[in-house]
């Protein structure tokens, strides 16, 4: 598969296999999020990743749309450090949401190159997450994303039918 077959074709997947990542593939998806660029090369993004079942059902409550993190092989939590010298401060004062982003997407792509399934979640409760997670003062949890081989019709569902391009599109201007 091409990284643009990957990308066309990776969706959203809510129901897994039970078995497990290998740990090999899970260093390469690991690693693919690493090397996703960051903005004046802070790096302030970091991972931590869940496999214990307890784990991932304490990180599910959270969440307000969550129920499939416990049945994923792998959770990776995305952690923004904060900015330096602003501990405790609000979202809009961590480094890195588009890094996280961007990190993100690139843990997804790798993952389905390797016919891995994922899905990202927000933690509505972010202190609680934190809490969950052990992180530093200061630390936030910017997303997470489940990884598992797709079980079901989740394993041969089509991609959902997307707007045409041009509706996407503006060139010099709206």
């Amino acid at each position: 598969m091409t990284p643009y077959e990957a990308i066309l074709g990776k969706r959203d997947t809510r129901a897994f296999e039970a078995r497990p990542i290998p740990e090999e593939t899970l260093h390469r998806i690991v690693q693919a999020g690493r090397m996703a660029g960051s903005a004046k090369a802070l790096e302030p993004v970091r991972f931590v990743v869940i496999e214990s079942q307890a784990q991932k059902e304490a990180l599910a409550r959270c969440g307000g749309f969550t129920p499939h993190l416990p049945t994923a092989a792998v959770v990776v939590a995305l952690v923004l450090e904060p900015e330096m010298g602003v501990v405790g401060a609000p979202l809009t004062h961590f480094r890195g949401p588009f890094d996280a982003g961007r990190a993100a997407q690139n843990m997804m792509i790798a993952a389905w190159a390797e016919g891995i399934a994922s899905c990202p979640a927000s933690m509505h409760h972010a202190a609680e997450a934190a809490k969950v997670l052990g992180l530093p003062e200061g630390y936030t949890v910017a997303n997470t994303i489940a990884f598992g081989y797709p079980a079901g019709t989740d394993a041969v569902r089509p991609n959902r039918p997307r707007r045409p391009l041009e509706e996407y599109v503006h060139r010099e201007r709206w």
